[in-house]
């Protein structure tokens, strides 16, 4: 088996790629029929993640326009804590790629498992919710200011 499967599958004590954007503990509302956690609940906080470190680099408001390469490796469990890494693979005119990876704490101690990973693609909006270039926020149309009247 390669490193880079082995990494892929967990079994070798890698680190994550990126920076952390999301920690949260996985409970019980959130299992599937089978008492894992449902990876529908797994790819929104991936989403969330994506969506944070994207805003941050678009310096505004941005739209998840693709999800693609998402890989289940491990289950999640009830009492892990779940970790979402990011990092930026392309920046385009006006999108987005990053690799989401998701790690977790078994029981909050241990070490890191990689257990999911994807490309989540955003694209910057402006206010009226059309594609602009990233890091070019719109600045919004100042009003003028009511003339003071004298009393």
């Amino acid at each position: 088996m390669s490193s880079d499967t082995e990494r892929e599958a967990g079994l070798s004590p890698a680190q994550p790629r990126g920076e952390l954007a999301a920690r949260t503990l996985a409970m019980p509302a959130d299992t599937n029929p089978g008492g894992d956690i449902f990876g529908g609940w797994i790819m929104s906080l991936m989403d969330n993640a994506g969506a944070i470190t994207a805003t941050q680099r678009a310096d505004g408001r941005v739209a998840t326009v693709a999800v693609s390469n998402i890989s289940f490796l491990q289950p999640v469990k009830v009492g892990d804590v779940v970790c979402c890494y990011t990092e930026f693979l392309r920046v385009g005119r006006s999108s987005m790629t990053l690799a989401v990876e998701v790690w977790v704490l078994r029981q909050g101690c241990g070490p890191r498992i990689k257990v999911t990973a994807a490309e989540f693609t955003f694209v910057a909006l402006d206010d009226a919710g059309r594609p602009r270039q990233v890091g070019r926020r719109q600045e919004p149309v100042a009003t003028a200011a009511p003339e003071s009247v004298g009393l």
